[in-house]
C-alpha cells in the first residue's frame, strides 16, 4: 500500500514538472510577440493584449515583418512629408508606410581612371603607338572679325559761318563725294557785311594796308577762298552766298543734330534706312562751327579680329595676317596687325585687334565677315599628335603603354595647332601613347562612374 502511494505522489510530480515547463516555454514565445493599436496616430505598442490606453480600443498582434527596427524610418509613398519611426498607415492617404532606404553615400575616393573603361582588357596590338617630338613650331592662330571703316580716314564738313542753307548738292545718305566737291551754298549776313567792309576800305582808304589785310584775313577766316576774295576786288559786287567745299572723298553720312533745327516733319529724324533723304534741307539754318556731315572713305579700311584668351599671349603688333572674305574667298590678302587694343570690348569676352589694308581695288564691303590666319612666334617644345590627346573637359589625357596595356594618364597642355598639339607636363621622351586615344574609348565610360 505503501509503495503504491509513493508512486502515486512521483507520477503527479513529474505531471506538475511538465506542465510548469510548457506553461514557462509559453510564457517566453508571448513575450516575443509585439501588439499596437490599430490606429496609426497613436503608435501604441505592447508585448501583450490588451487596450489601448489612449482611445481605449483593443490592441492586436502585429505580424513578425511588421515589428519596428532599431533607427529605422518609416514615409508614405505619396506623401513623403510623412516621416515616422515606427511601421503603420499615412494619416493622409491610409496606405502602408515603407521603410525608408538611405542610398546616397558619398564617395570621395573617385580617380580618373574610375571614368575610364579598364583599357588592358582590349586588344592593343594593332594600335600604333607615338611620342613625344622635340622640334620648332611657327604659331598659326585662326581669328574670326569682320571689316570696317579706317577712322584715321575719317573726315568731317562743318560750316565757318552763320546762316540760311541756299542751296543743297547732296539729297542723300552714303551719296559718293570728291575732294573739292561743292556740299552748299550758305547765305550769311555775317560774311556779307564782312565783304562790304573791305569794298568800303579799297574805296575810301585804299592806301591803309593794315586794314585793308585785316578785311581779307576775315574773308578767308569766313571761309572765302583766296580766288573769291580775288573776284571780290576785282568786281566790287560781293558775294551774297558761299559754298562750303568738301576736303574729303568717299560716303556721306549726316551728322547735324536735327532736333535742334525746329523740323516740323518728325519723320525725318527717322534714319533707319541707309538711303534715305537727307534730314537738312534747303531752307535751315546752321551755324558757325556745326558740324554738318561726316565723310568715311571705304577705299582705307581695318578688318577688326576677335582673339580668345589662351591665344592673346601670341600675338603682338606687326604679325602677319592672311585675311580671307567671307563675301570674295577668292581676294585673299596678306597684311600686318596695326594696333591690339589694350581693353576688352563691352560683352565681350576676346582682345581685339585692328588689321589695316587698302581697299581701293579689292572693294570688300564694309561690314562683311573675314576669317584670318595669324602668323605668330616661334615655339621651341615637345609636341604630340593632336588625336593622341583626349579631352574631357577641364583635362586633357593620353593612353600611356605600360607592360600590362594601355593606361590614362593626365597631361597639361599648352598651344594647339591643326595637328599637333604642346605638351607641359605629364610625359618624358622615353614615354609611348596611343597615336589616336578615341580609339581606346567606351562612349558610356563618360556616364559611367565608380560607386
Amino acid at each position: 500500500m505503501m509503495k503504491k502511494l509513493f508512486f502515486i505522489q512521483v507520477l503527479v510530480f513529474f505531471l506538475v514538472a511538465c506542465e510548469n515547463k510548457n506553461t514557462h516555454s509559453d510564457h517566453q514565445a508571448v513575450s516575443k510577440e509585439t501588439y499596437t493599436c490599430p490606429m496609426p496616430e497613436d503608435s501604441i505598442f505592447s508585448d501583450k493584449p490588451g487596450t489601448c490606453i489612449k482611445c481605449g480600443m483593443d490592441l492586436v498582434k502585429m505580424e513578425e515583418n511588421h515589428q519596428p527596427e532599431k533607427n529605422a524610418t518609416y514615409t508614405c509613398p505619396m506623401h513623403p512629408s510623412i516621416i515616422k519611426d515606427q511601421p503603420g498607415a499615412c494619416p493622409i492617404c491610409g496606405m502602408d508606410l515603407i521603410k525608408k532606404e538611405n542610398n546616397n553615400k558619398k564617395d570621395e575616393n573617385i580617380e580618373l581612371n574610375a571614368l575610364l573603361q579598364p583599357t588592358n582588357e582590349l586588344v592593343i596590338s594593332s594600335i600604333p603607338v607615338t611620342g613625344l617630338e622635340f622640334s620648332s613650331e611657327q604659331i598659326e592662330l585662326n581669328a574670326l572679325g569682320n571689316i570696317a571703316y579706317d577712322t584715321r580716314m575719317i573726315g568731317g564738313i562743318s560750316a565757318k559761318v552763320s546762316g540760311r542753307i541756299e542751296k543743297l548738292y547732296v539729297r542723300y545718305k552714303y551719296q559718293k563725294v570728291t575732294n573739292g566737291q561743292r556740299i552748299m551754298d550758305i547765305y550769311s549776313p555775317e560774311l556779307l557785311t564782312a565783304q562790304q567792309n573791305l569794298l568800303f576800305l579799297l574805296k575810301n582808304d585804299p592806301e591803309n594796308s593794315t586794314l585793308l589785310e585785316a578785311a581779307k584775313e576775315k574773308l578767308l577766316l569766313l571761309g572765302m577762298s583766296n580766288k573769291q576774295v580775288m573776284e571780290l576786288i576785282q568786281s566790287g559786287k560781293p558775294l551774297f552766298t558761299i559754298s562750303v567745299i568738301s576736303n574729303y572723298s568717299g560716303h556721306i553720312h549726316e551728322t547735324i543734330n536735327v532736333d535742334k533745327m525746329n523740323i516740323a516733319n518728325d519723320n525725318m529724324g527717322n534714319f533707319s534706312q541707309q538711303t534715305e533723304a537727307l534730314a537738312l534741307k534747303e531752307g535751315m539754318y546752321v551755324q558757325k562751327g556745326q558740324s554738318v556731315f561726316t565723310v568715311f572713305n571705304p577705299d582705307k579700311a581695318w578688318a577688326i579680329l576677335n582673339i580668345y584668351g589662351e591665344n592673346q599671349s601670341f600675338v603682338k603688333k606687326g604679325n602677319a595676317v592672311r585675311i580671307i572674305p567671307e563675301t570674295a574667298r577668292q581676294k585673299d590678302f596678306k597684311a600686318t596687325i596695326d594696333f591690339v587694343e589694350p581693353f576688352y570690348r563691352k560683352e565681350s569676352k576676346t582682345q581685339t585687334v585692328r588689321v589695316g589694308f587698302n581697299n581701293s581695288s579689292l572693294r570688300i564691303p564694309i561690314g562683311s565677315q573675314v576669317q584670318a590666319v595669324i602668323f605668330g612666334n616661334t615655339i621651341k617644345d615637345y609636341w604630340l599628335p593632336k588625336d593622341a590627346v583626349l579631352s574631357l573637359g577641364l583635362e586633357k589625357v593620353v593612353f600611356q603603354k605600360t607592360a600590362e596595356g594601355f593606361r590614362a594618364k593626365k597631361v597639361i597642355t599648352g598651344v594647339v595647332l591643326e595637328k599637333q598639339i604642346q605638351i607641359l607636363k605629364g610625359l618624358t621622351m622615353k614615354d609611348s601613347v596611343a597615336a589616336n586615344a578615341q580609339f581606346l574609348m567606351d562612349s558610356e565610360s563618360f556616364i559611367k562612374i565608380k560607386n
